[in-house]
C-alpha cells in the first residue's frame, strides 16, 4: 500500500492508497492520524516532497505512526533529497545539512530511500539504504521531444553525469562549458564554452536542480555568442524561486518533473510527471 503525504504527488498512481489525516498545530507541530485499517499490511510506500522543514517532520511522524500500527517494512520516495546542494562546508561557522537530513532519515531504519538525480553523491553516501535513480530516462524523454541536439554541460560538476547520459542516448554530443562562483557571495562569472562555433545547432543544457536560474541565463548568453541555435533546458528538479519569466527569455522549452511541486499549465515549461521516469 501507498502513503502520499503530498496530495498532489502520486508517483505510484490512485490504487491501493492508505487513508489519513492532518494538520498542524497552533504551535507549529505537524500531526498525523491514519484511517486505514493497516492490521493485515506488512508494507508500505511513504511519497512525500521535501520543501520545509514542517514537510519532514510530517514524514517523521508519519512512519512513527505506520510502525505503531505495526507496519515495519517501509520504503519512503522523496525524489528531491533535502540540503542536498549544502554538501560541503565551504566557510567557517556553516553546518553540513545535508547530513542531518539523512541521519534524521536514517534514524527511522526504512527498507529502501528512493531519491530522484541526487546532487551528488555524498546524499547516497550518507543515507542507508539508498536507491538513487539516475536522468536517464528524463532526459531520453526530453529529446525524443526535441529531436536532433547537442548536449550542454553547464559545469564541471555535471560532466560526468552527463557523459553517461549521453552514452545511454547512443553516444550523443557533449559539450562542455564551465563557469566561476565566489564561495562567499554565490555570485557568478566567466562563463565559458568549449567550442569555436556551435553553426547554429540547437543545445539542450542538462542539468540536476534550477533555482534562480542564473547560471543557465549566464550560459545561453555565451552559447548565443558561440552561434547556437534554439536554446532548451533540462533540470531534473526545478525549484524557479525567481520564477519562469527571466529564463524564459533564453529559452524556447523549459522541462522538468514534478519532484518539487506540480505546477500549472506554462507555455515554455513542460512538467513531466515522475512516475513516468523513476520506476
Amino acid at each position: 500500500m501507498n502513503l502520499n503525504l503530498d496530495a498532489s504527488f502520486l508517483p505510484y498512481g490512485t490504487l491501493n492508497n492508505i487513508d489519513f489525516q492532518s494538520f498542524t498545530f497552533s504551535g507549529g507541530e505537524p500531526h498525523i492520524k491514519i484511517i486505514t485499517n493497516l492490521s493485515e499490511v506488512s508494507q508500505v510506500n511513504v511519497t512525500h516532497r521535501i520543501n520545509s522543514f514542517n514537510d519532514m517532520g510530517l514524514l517523521l511522524i508519519a512512519v512513527d505512526a505506520l510502525k505503531r500500527s505495526g507496519v515495519h517494512n517501509i520504503n519512503l520516495v522523496i525524489p528531491y533529497f533535502p540540503a542536498a546542494r549544502q554538501d560541503r562546508v565551504m566557510v567557517a561557522g556553516e553546518a553540513l545539512s545535508v547530513k542531518v537530513y539523512a541521519d534524521l532519515i536514517n534514524a527511522m531504519q526504512l527498507q529502501q530511500v528512493t531519491i530522484f538525480d541526487p546532487h551528488s553523491e555524498v546524499s547516497i553516501a550518507l543515507l542507508d539504504n539508498c536507491n538513487p535513480v539516475n536522468n536517464h530516462k528524463f532526459i531520453q524523454k526530453v529529446v525524443a521531444q526535441l529531436g536532433n541536439v547537442k548536449l550542454i554541460s553547464p559545469d564541471g560538476g555535471a560532466l560526468k553525469k552527463i557523459y553517461k547520459v549521453a552514452a545511454y542516448l547512443d553516444g550523443m554530443e557533449v559539450v562542455e562549458c564551465s563557469k566561476s562562483r565566489d564561495v562567499k557571495t554565490g555570485k557568478l562569472s566567466g562563463f565559458k564554452v568549449y567550442s569555436n562555433d556551435l553553426e547554429g545547432a540547437d543545445c539542450l543544457i542538462v542539468d540536476d536542480i534550477c533555482d534562480a536560474g542564473g547560471t543557465f541565463m549566464g550560459l545561453a548568453a555565451e552559447l548565443k555568442n558561440k552561434n547556437a541555435g534554439k536554446l532548451y533546458l533540462a533540470v531534473s528538479h526545478g525549484i524557479f524561486s525567481k520564477g519562469l519569466e527571466s529564463l524564459s527569455k533564453y529559452f524556447d522549452l523549459i522541462f522538468t518533473t514534478d519532484s518539487i511541486q506540480t505546477r500549472t499549465p506554462q507555455p515554455q515549461l513542460v512538467q513531466l510527471k515522475l512516475e513516468q521516469v523513476l520506476f
